[in-house]
């Protein structure tokens, strides 16, 4: 069943969650407080970019993506929002004959 996982495509706000998650584990928080921290400082849901990059691998495994290190992601680690839009995009480019 674990597999499932690779074969249906998550949307935004799936991986939103899942990098949050990562984002609270990291630092040894719980995903809600993550969560409601960064929604106080706006719908993009800003972090530091240096925790983006920390999760990256993590997100590249549990999806089976390769993110680029190219302009238009390093622009993506500015908010979780955008990170995660740049991870949909990978698993779509990986999802095409």
């Amino acid at each position: 069943m674990g597999e499932v996982l690779s074969t249906v495509t998550p949307d935004i706000d799936d991986i939103v969650s899942v990098v949050i998650e990562f984002l609270a584990e990291l630092q040894g928080r719980s995903a809600a407080e993550m969560r409601s921290e960064l929604e106080q400082e706006g719908a993009e849901l800003p972090v530091d970019s240096l925790l983006i990059v920390e999760i990256l691998t993590r997100v590249e495994e549990r999806y089976s993506i390769a993110i680029p290190a190219d302009r238009q992601s390093a622009q993506a680690t500015r908010s979780v929002r955008a990170f995660a839009r740049a991870v949909l995009d990978a698993i779509t480019e990986r999802q095409q004959p």
